[in-house]
């Protein structure tokens, strides 16, 4: 978000004069940063210590998608450190960390009569919300939009501070020294920024500071293979060894574990459970009652659980989804339910009469599967609740957890955890309320750790949904002209965004979303393909399931049912799937070269019969395939595009996927081996949601809570993954997503070519071929 002296004024002018205006200008926050001894903080990004450490603070979860390393290699590379004096700590929740492009982006979830947020008044809205909240929320994608410029100011500030100070000692003009490798130097002359510290933090940077224009290293954005300044991940080391520290390695003196038993979806109320049986387990300590759920609070976890297993809770249902009714639910909206008009381009559908052709894809229920289940541990004393949890939305579990056991938000402090894996479960903050229920009512430390199966019960699925796919074709070559997606799916995001800006519970959030239409769960259908007319249309049903957040989100499943939508286009008129999208792609020369990279890479054959070769592409993110408005006065975007080829075949127990090749144009890239990890990982938990990761439901809960019952692919399993990257020069784009949204349409393409079937639903697995 750009907010520029004229943007100020011309909103001012459109919002009713310069008063109201200012009253939204960013505001100063004090250094949230605490210096320890010998240390010295150099605004609220950075601290350098006597010894030569800088420590950066990043405000931002790390699941594992390395914003640990990305946010201090920026400023590393800004100040001159040398990369092995860099430390990390996680940063405070404070308005200095303001998430702007997400509070932006989510601005109807957190105020719904608010129409836009692109300009004027409307951003400085954004901007003045997110300081106050103060919102520092994970995801999207959206951490170096948002940081990547205030991390890369202060560690400039630094650098000038730095300078400065030695300049002052050897008696020049600071503008002729140079800072790198944790030096300052000038005419053969250096000092370490361990000598410089204490004294540079007595001057006033300059204003703005001198920014380095070429931050990421030589050539056109893209670090070479073999870079000359590596940065490798800081948090690999203790990840390896084992000593990185989650909420469940927390140990406090005093403290006791905590199993807990949650009713399933449809639970009334906790009507009953055997208290004689469980208290017969050696270790139990004590036993606590919520309408919905129940735990047991034991020495160890194990007595925990045992006792958990003794008490056999009963709990009265009222109206417990199973996957009959979820499906027919869906079956009744998609063809009969009242559709809102989401998104248009050209005419829509409006002029184009019957379409050429229509087909179902149908997605399931599908579960994040993280290695780390929802762990929180617990202090209550003194009026005081002490949290320790991985989140991705930390000030939202802070008050959630306040108000659930009677505290005011200023007495609860969270200490922010990395997590084992989130794909987005850790916008959820269940289980940090339930840890400071559990520990006001023991009185004592406690540490709550779901089993797989409460994990699978009371965690937020995707949404289940179905689709029809509509498509109008030229008569000459069967070039697409037109195209509609009817969509009946749950209002998902809306539903996520009572639960965590109203504090609704799961229920009650479903009940006031149930008939209301969902924008923000069809970002991404505007296709990156030049179809001059096309209409979205959101049938919202409320299927009884509560759903949240996953990895690659709207993306994810509309690329699957538009990208087999395409090849099936394609198919139907006897045109090969790779020239049949690149006439469509004019506009979108980046996707087109992903396009060609990628098949080049796979040794593509054409998607000829029996070959097994599937191919798809998705763009994430810009207008038009412009990556950005057409009007010059709009802020740049970051655009992810990519294309992917899959290799398949159906074997025994399902799908066997042999190969991946993709081709990838993320801008600017900032690390290469994070970028490559993000798009290899994102693949694979594609393949995942392809082949499995689904969940069939019984009087509200899954049929099945454990890994081994969601056909996750295993080491085994694993294809041989090819990744080629394209050098850009637009900002940096996230590439967490992008492999995830493209994974499962190529696999499905592939298996089309290689068996005959076309399978339009996931996980394909459930098609029985």
């Amino acid at each position: 978000m750009r907010l520029s002296r004229r943007g100020l004024l011309a909103g001012a002018a459109v919002g009713g004069g310069l008063v109201v205006a200012w009253s939204l200008w960013p505001r100063e926050f004090d250094t949230p940063l605490s210096p320890g001894r010998g240390e010295w903080a150099f605004g609220a990004w950075l601290k350098i210590a006597h010894d030569g450490v800088v420590t950066v603070a990043v405000p931002q979860l790390e699941m594992g998608q390395g914003i640990t390393t990305l946010l201090p290699q920026l400023v590393a590379a800004e100040l001159g450190a040398d990369w092995r004096q860099i430390a990390v700590e996680p940063a405070p929740v404070s308005g200095a960390y303001a998430n702007v492009p997400l509070a932006a982006k989510w601005a109807p979830l957190w105020m719904p009569m608010l129409p836009g947020l692109a300009d004027g008044p409307d951003a400085l809205l954004a901007l003045r919300y997110a300081q106050e909240e103060p919102f520092n929320a994970t995801a999207e994608g959206l951490s170096l939009a948002a940081f990547e410029g205030p991390a890369r100011e202060a560690a400039a500030a630094a650098r000038a501070m730095l300078v400065m100070a030695a300049a002052e000692r050897w008696g020049v003009a600071w503008e002729e020294c140079d800072a790198h490798s944790g030096f300052v130097f000038h005419d053969g002359k250096q000092l370490s920024f361990a000598a410089l510290a204490g004294d540079a933090s007595r001057f006033s940077p300059p204003d703005p500071p001198p920014i380095n224009p070429q931050p990421y290293g030589e050539g056109p954005g893209l670090l070479a293979e073999d870079e000359t300044v590596p940065y490798p991940r800081l948090d690999l080391p203790a990840k390896v060894d084992g000593s990185y520290l989650f909420a469940g390695d927390v140990r406090l003196p005093n403290m006791i574990y905590a199993a807990i038993h949650h009713g399933p979806v449809g639970t009334e109320e906790l009507t009953g459970f055997d208290l004689a049986a469980a208290r017969k387990v050696r270790g139990l300590v004590q036993v606590v009652k919520n309408p919905r759920w129940i735990a047991a609070l034991g020495e160890t976890w194990w007595a925990a659980e045992q006792a958990l297993k003794a008490l056999k809770p009963r709990f009265k249902l009222s109206a417990a989804p199973d996957s009959d009714s979820i499906e027919q639910r869906l079956d009744n909206a998609l063809l009969k339910g009242d559709a809102v008009r989401i998104a248009t381009r050209g005419g829509g559908d409006a002029a184009l009469g019957d379409p050429s052709v229509t087909y179902r894809y149908d997605i399931a229920p599908a579960t994040h599967a993280t290695l780390e289940t929802a762990s929180a541990t617990a202090r209550m004393a003194d009026g005081r609740l002490e949290l320790w949890v991985a989140s991705q939305a930390p000030e939202h579990a802070r008050r959630a957890a306040a108000r659930a056991v009677g505290l005011s938000d200023r007495d609860v402090v969270i200490y922010p955890m990395g997590a084992g894996g989130s794909f987005d479960r850790r916008l959820e903050h269940d289980h940090a309320i339930e840890a400071a229920v559990l520990a006001q009512a023991a009185g004592r430390p406690v540490q709550l750790i779901w089993s797989r199966a409460q994990e699978a019960v009371a965690g937020r699925p995707r949404a289940p949904l179905a689709c029809l796919a509509s498509g109008w074709t030229a008569k000459e070559n069967g070039t697409a002209t037109g195209l509609r997606l009817r969509v009946a799916m749950p209002a998902t995001v809306r539903e996520f965004g009572k639960r965590l800006f109203d504090n609704k519970t799961a229920e009650a959030a479903l009940r006031v979303t149930d008939s209301a239409a969902d924008p923000l769960a069809f970002e991404g259908a505007l296709v990156p393909y030049a179809i001059p007319d096309i209409a979205i249309d959101h049938v919202p049903v409320n299927v009884g399931l509560p759903s949240g957040r996953m990895r690659g989100n709207a993306h994810a499943y509309l690329a699957f049912a538009v990208e087999c939508f395409v090849d099936e286009l394609a198919k139907r008129v006897g045109r090969e799937p790779l020239s049949y999208r690149m006439e469509l792609l004019g506009e979108d020369p980046r996707l087109a070269e992903c396009l060609q990279r990628a098949a080049r890479l796979a040794q593509w054959d054409g998607g000829a019969d029996k070959s097994g070769q599937g191919i798809a592409c998705w763009r994430i993110g810009g207008d038009g395939g412009t990556g950005g408005s057409a009007d010059p006065e709009a802020p740049e975007e970051a655009v992810a595009r990519i294309a992917c080829v899959a290799t398949a075949h159906a074997g025994d127990g399902g799908v066997k996927v042999s190969k991946l090749a993709a081709a990838v144009d993320l801008g600017r890239i900032v690390n290469l081996d994070i970028a490559r990890q993000q798009i290899e990982g994102g693949l694979l938990f594609g393949m995942s949601l392809a082949t499995g990761s689904a969940f069939s439901y019984s009087k509200g809960a899954p049929t099945s809570g454990r890994l081994a019952g969601l056909a996750l692919p295993r080491l085994g399993d694993a294809p041989e993954v090819t990744v080629e990257f394209i050098a850009g020069n637009g900002l940096p784009a996230d590439p967490g997503e992008i492999g995830v949204a493209v994974a499962a349409p190529a696999i499905a393409n592939a298996l089309q070519s290689a068996t005959g079937l076309r399978m339009r639903r996931l996980p394909l697995i459930s098609e029985g071929i």
